[in-house]
């Protein structure tokens, strides 16, 4: 779903997609993915869950760089690094697929078209750091909160998990706190300024739009760093 956003994709794509996953696995909650300089082997396919990209500092100080959604090949950009330069780990229970990237040499090597979709999805998670270094850098909280939660209302639809301005996001304040560079205190007023101002409400890990126009507007959100039209690649 998420590549035929790009462009069509064949039905004989599509099997050979298919058949190059070799195993699906399942982690929990908090636990580890992948590990900084560790010798990869495969890259994974997001099919269910959330799964976020951090970095450390020595005095335990942690920063989020990207959330990965439904559909999001975790860790792509492994089959020409083979190591990576940061952590990532699963938001929620979550459950992936493996693709060897021997397999995945051959089919790219066998489906151009293919291939050129794939290295797409990295060059638009280029972009989300992109965006996401713009909001830590120069958006103030409010609207940092709102331009993540529209992001995830695009990215969601893509994947087919959000519907009229609703989706499921299973993290904590705290947990958005350390996405934002901000304090659970601070998130917690935000939070409140937004829905008592009719834009967004997050309540029991639901995220409900419901000015999406004013909420774009104070998140000054464009979506064009998504790539989301389709036309040939």
């Amino acid at each position: 779903m998420k590549l035929r956003r790009f462009d069509t994709v064949s039905a004989e794509e599509e099997q050979a997609l298919r058949a190059c996953k070799s195993q699906e696995v399942r982690f929990q909650r908090g636990r580890t993915i992948v590990k900084t300089k560790t010798e990869l082997e495969h890259s994974s396919l997001l099919l269910e869950g959330f799964v976020y990209r951090y970095k450390d500092l020595k005095d335990g100080a942690r920063q989020t760089l990207q959330i990965a959604v439904v559909g999001d090949f975790i860790d792509l950009h492994s089959l020409l690094l083979k190591q990576l330069d940061h952590d990532i780990a699963a938001f929620t229970d979550c459950r992936l697929a493996l693709f060897p990237h021997e397999r995945l040499k051959d089919l790219i090597a066998e489906h151009q078209h293919l291939g050129r979709l794939l290295w797409l999805s990295t060059v638009v998670d280029a972009a989300i750091h992109r965006e996401w270094m713009l909001s830590l850098g120069r958006r103030d909280a409010s609207s940092r909160l709102a331009h993540l939660f529209c992001e995830l209302q695009v990215r969601l639809t893509a994947a087919g998990l959000a519907e009229h301005g609703t989706y499921e996001l299973p993290i904590t304040q705290t947990d958005l706190a350390e996405i934002l560079g901000l304090t659970p205190v601070h998130i917690n007023r935000t939070l409140r300024e937004l829905r008592e101002d009719g834009l967004v409400t997050f309540r029991s890990k639901i995220v409900e739009i419901t000015d999406w126009e004013r909420l774009v507007a104070i998140a000054e959100f464009d979506p064009f760093y998504l790539s989301m039209n389709q036309r040939p690649r």
